[in-house]
């Protein structure tokens, strides 16, 4: 099941939270259950269009952030603007603000970084946690620390640490680099020319660029605290569900298992063709499986 860009008729707002103001789009109806959708890098709320009319269509109501430093969203200067916590809270502050006290949270690459740790440090807050192609953060700083094959696989994360020139090399041609990075690491058909096309738009937004930027540079020094202080493994104890693409790129399914044996309650689902890009890869699948596990 397919979808061309569909996001016009849902509402757009400016959201408060946290001392920031985020570009959130909201669609279905006002009593559904709400679901909090969380994009990655380098994607922003048009990251969810195939999912978006079909959870609204299944009578959830959908909250789709464009996060901190993305597309229309407020982009503070600074790596140390960029803290998984300090991310986490902005989603915190989505929540009061809707006036949901439990959450369904569904995160994507970075989103589901921020969804891991929104469980880790609210768990309060969450009823279902929904995590695509992404481990727990503790298994993923192990294995960069511990294991050859992913460090090679995260090449891209070391590279983003040189300011100035990263960003030259990503904006330059037309982000010419940045399209081919995000095409060639999906399947055939997973993006077509005018998705591209929208992609650039928010990529152009002022000041875009070195805010997506600074999630990796700040969690590159973060990491390395945490590894520093031999910070015990933390458990999820919100019931969650793992989608896992097999042939991601960037991030090897060893991390799965062990990101299972972190949570007290959590199953998985293995896509054998679909890349990092999931959601995109597999819609009408990982759709029917949102719904099911969000009821």
């Amino acid at each position: 099941m397919r979808f061309s860009v569909i996001l016009a008729p849902m509402l757009r707002q400016i959201i408060q939270t946290n001392g920031v103001n985020l570009h959130v789009l909201t669609d279905g109806p006002q009593s559904g259950t709400p679901v909090i959708l969380l994009h990655g890098f380098p994607e922003f709320h048009y990251g969810w269009r195939r999912q978006i009319p079909v959870l609204a269509a299944a009578g959830f109501r959908v909250i789709v952030p464009d996060q901190r430093g993305y597309n229309l969203s407020d982009k503070p200067k600074g790596a140390a603007a960029y803290d998984v916590n300090t991310l986490a809270k902005d989603i915190i502050g989505l929540f009061d603000h809707f006036g949901i006290q439990k959450a369904r949270l569904v995160g994507h690459d970075w989103g589901a970084m921020v969804a891991w740790t929104v469980a880790l440090n609210h768990p309060e807050r969450l009823e279902k946690l929904t995590i695509l192609n992404v481990p727990h953060p503790d298994v993923m700083t192990r294995f960069i620390l511990e294991n050859a094959e992913q460090r090679k696989k995260s090449w891209y994360v070391f590279f983003f640490q040189i300011p100035f020139l990263v960003e030259w090399v990503l904006r330059r041609d037309d982000y010419r680099a940045m399209a081919r990075m995000l095409v060639g690491s999906g399947r055939k058909g997973a993006f077509n020319r005018s998705d591209v096309e929208e992609y650039k738009k928010a990529w152009s937004q002022p000041g875009a660029l070195t805010a997506m930027l600074s999630w990796y540079r700040n969690i590159f020094r973060n990491s390395l605290k945490y590894l520093l202080k031999k910070v015990p493994a933390r458990r999820v104890s919100v019931p969650t569900l793992i989608l896992w693409g097999m042939n991601d790129v960037a991030l090897s399914h060893e991390m799965v298992q062990p990101s299972v044996e972190m949570c007290d309650d959590a199953s998985v689902v293995y896509f054998e063709k679909a890349t990092h890009w999931v959601q995109h890869d597999e819609a009408e699948q990982v759709n029917n499986l949102l719904i099911e596990f969000m009821r």
